[in-house]
C-alpha cells in the first residue's frame, strides 16, 4: 500500500491511533522511570496530554490536515502535564505551524513538519538534555528529512521514522549514564515512539495490539478526569451530565453471539449519552467510566454484552454543591479590583496546602508528585486569583515547564519561581515582600531557593541499583535534593540517616512534614532524635497528609 499525501481525515485517524497506542502502554512507560519511586508518571502525563489533543481532533470535521494539526496542537497545549507533556505539546506545536493552511501534505512536508516540531521543542527547554525524548524526536526527524529526498510514499517515510526512533531510543542509555546504570531506555522517548507507531499503523492499514484491562490505570485516568473538572471553576447548575457512573461488564457468550462486541462501536454509542468517557476492555470484560444524565440507559445498553459488576454512581451536582459550600466558600465572586499580587502554589496533601495558605498563598492547585496539573489547570488558577502580578511556585521539577507554558499564553504578568520541592516553595514564599516591585520579589524568591536543603522518604517500587546503592522493592529510600542517599527496610531509620546526612553545623532549622502513611508517634520519635543529636537545631513538625512521601524535610 502506497500513499502519496496525508489529508485531514487520515491525519485525524493517525492522531487517535497514536493516542490509543500510548494509552494502552502508559503503565509500561511509567515503569521506565529511573528512580524506583511510586510516582514515576511520564506515561501518565504523556497519555493525559495526548488525550486532550485527541479530544480536540475528534471534534473536528475538517478535511484539511493543517486544520486538524492546529486543533491537535491546541489540545496538547492546554492538556500538557509534566515536562514530557510540555515537550510533546511543543513538538506538535511546531509541527502544526509548518503545515498551517495546507489541505494535504507530502512526504517532504511531513518530514519538514517533524523537524520544525523538534526546533520548537528544543527552544522551549532551557537546558536540553540528550538521551531524552528530544533526542529521539530529533534523530527521527533528521532521518525523515534526509530520506524524503528519495521517498515519496508517506507510508515508507513513516516506517523510516519509526525505525530510526527505535534505534535512537536504544541509544539513549549511551547518552545518559543513569539510564545505563539502571538498565532502562528513556521513558519520554518510549512514549513518543508509541505515538509514532500508532501513526504508522494507520498508514499501513493495521491496528496496534490490544492490551488487557488495567483497573489501576483506569482509576488513574478517572481521578485525572475529575481533577480536570476543577469544581471551584464552575457552577452547580452548569453541570450538564450529573451522574459520575462507573461499572464493568463481564462478557457472556450467549449475549455476544447475538450482539458481537466491538469496542469502537460500544464507545461511540456511549459517547452519545454523556462526556468524560473512558472505555477499557479485554477478552473477558470491559470497564466504563463516564458522566451521564441517565445512568440506567447506558447500563441497559451495556447489558447486551454481559452482566454488570462493580457498579458505582455518584450525584455530582450534590457533591459539587457541598464542595463549593464547605471547602471553597471564598470562591464566590471576583473582587471588583485586581490585587497587586496573587500567589499560586502546587501541593499534594491538605496539611501542606494549609501551610502554604498560612504563609500567604492565594490559590493552591492540588497536585505534585502523584498528579501533575495541566497547563489549563494553571491558567484557570491564574484567572481565579485575579491579580496584576501572579507568582507561581510549582514545587516540583516536573511542573516548572507546565507553569512556564501557562505563563506564556496569558495576558497577565506571571512570574514562575522554579521551586522543585515543597521545602523550596516554602522558603521562597517566606522571601516574598508585598511592598516591593515584581522584579525585586522575583530576585529575592529565586535566591531563597538555594537557602534550603530538601529531603524525602518514600518506598521503592522495584529492585534496582543506582548511585552505588542497592535498592530492594518495598524498601524505604531517603532522597536528598534529588539524590538517593540511603535505602533500608525500616522507615524511621531511613529518615534518621537521611537527616544525619543533610544537617551540618551551620544549619539552624529543620522542618519535618509527615504524610498520610506516617504515624504521629513515629514523627515525634524522629523529632526527638533530631533534638538529641543536633542540640543547636530548632525543629518544626507539621502534618502534611501528603500521599506517597512519608516524610518531606527542609534543612536550612
Amino acid at each position: 500500500m502506497t500513499i502519496q499525501k496525508i489529508d485531514g481525515k487520515r491525519f485525524a485517524h493517525m492522531v487517535l491511533e497514536g493516542a490509543n497506542n500510548l494509552s494502552k502502554n502508559a503503565k509500561m512507560v511509567d515503569a521506565l522511570n529511573v528512580f524506583p519511586v511510586p510516582d514515576g508518571d511520564t506515561g501518565t502525563n504523556m497519555n493525559l496530554t495526548i488525550t486532550s489533543g485527541a479530544a480536540e481532533v475528534k471534534s473536528s470535521s475538517s478535511d484539511k490536515v493543517g486544520d486538524v494539526a492546529s486543533l491537535f496542537a491546541r489540545g496538547l497545549l492546554m492538556g500538557a502535564r509534566g515536562n514530557s507533556g510540555v515537550i510533546l505539546s511543543q513538538l506538535f506545536r511546531g509541527f502544526s505551524k509548518a503545515i498551517e493552511g495546507k489541505s494535504e501534505i507530502t512526504s517532504v512536508e511531513l518530514a519538514a513538519a517533524l523537524e520544525n516540531g523538534v526546533d520548537s521543542a528544543y527552544k522551549a527547554v532551557m537546558k536540553p538534555v540528550e538521551g531524552t525524548i528530544l533526542t529521539v524526536a530529533k534523530d527521527a526527524a533528521r532521518k525523515a528529512v534526509k530520506s524524503a529526498k528519495k521517498i515519496s510514499d508517506v507510508v515508507e517515510l513513516m516506517q523510516v521514522v519509526v525505525k530510526e526512533g527505535k534505534e535512537s531510543l536504544n541509544r539513549t542509555p549511551d547518552l545518559l549514564p543513569v539510564l545505563k546504570e539502571v538498565g532502562v531506555v528513556d521513558s519520554g522517548g518510549q512514549g513518543l515512539l508509541l505515538i509514532y507507531e500508532g501513526f504508522l499503523a494507520v498508514l499501513e492499514g493495521k491496528e496496534t495490539p490490544d492490551s488487557s484491562v488495567d483497573e489501576e490505570k483506569m482509576d488513574e485516568l478517572v481521578r485525572a478526569e475529575h481533577h480536570k473538572s476543577a469544581q471551584g471553576h464552575m457552577k452547580t447548575e452548569d453541570i450538564e451530565f450529573g451522574y459520575c457512573t462507573e461499572f464493568m461488564v463481564q462478557f457472556e457468550e450467549d449475549k455476544l453471539a447475538t450482539s458481537p462486541y466491538d469496542e469502537e462501536a460500544f464507545r461511540n454509542e456511549l459517547d452519545k449519552h454523556g462526556d468524560s468517557l473512558l472505555v477499557v476492555s479485554d477478552d473477558d470484560l470491559v470497564k466504563v467510566h463516564m458522566h451521564t444524565e441517565y445512568p440506567g440507559n447506558i447500563m441497559t445498553y451495556a447489558q447486551n454484552y454481559g452482566s454488570l459488576i462493580k457498579i458505582k454512581i455518584e450525584n455530582m451536582r450534590e457533591q459539587h454543591s457541598t464542595i463549593v459550600k464547605e471547602e471553597r466558600p471564598e470562591q464566590k465572586e471576583k473582587p471588583a479590583e485586581r490585587k497587586k499580587y496573587g500567589i499560586i502554589t502546587v501541593s499534594m496533601g491538605e496539611g501542606i496546602a494549609a501551610l502554604f495558605e498560612s504563609l500567604g498563598a492565594n490559590f493552591v492547585i492540588p497536585g505534585g508528585q502523584t498528579m501533575n496539573p495541566s497547563t489549563e489547570d494553571i491558567i484557570k488558577a491564574i484567572e481565579e486569583v485575579y491579580a496584576e502580578n501572579i507568582i507561581i511556585l510549582p514545587n516540583n521539577s516536573n511542573i516548572v515547564m507546565t507553569a512556564q507554558q501557562a505563563a506564556s499564553v496569558v495576558d497577565e504578568n506571571v512570574i514562575v519561581i522554579p521551586s522543585k520541592t515543597v521545602p523550596q516553595g516554602i522558603s521562597s514564599l517566606l522571601g516574598f515582600n508585598p511592598s516591593v516591585d515584581p522584579e525585586a520579589n522575583e530576585s529575592a524568591m529565586k535566591e531563597s531557593l538555594s537557602a534550603v536543603k530538601s529531603g524525602q522518604v518514600t518506598f521503592a517500587v522495584r529492585d534496582t541499583k543506582i548511585d552505588g546503592i542497592d535498592i530492594a522493592k518495598d524498601d524505604f529510600m531517603g532522597i536528598a535534593d534529588g539524590k538517593i542517599v540511603v535505602s533500608e527496610k525500616d522507615r524511621l531509620e531511613v529518615a534518621k540517616s537521611l537527616l544525619s546526612s543533610m544537617i551540618t553545623e551551620d544549619d539552624e532549622i529543620v522542618t519535618v512534614i509527615y504524610g498520610e502513611d506516617a504515624e504521629p508517634e513515629e514523627a515525634e520519635n524522629l523529632v526527638a532524635y533530631i533534638e538529641e543529636q543536633f542540640e543547636e537545631v530548632e525543629v518544626e513538625l507539621h502534618e502534611g497528609k501528603q500521599p506517597i512521601y512519608a516524610y518531606i524535610m527542609a534543612v536550612e
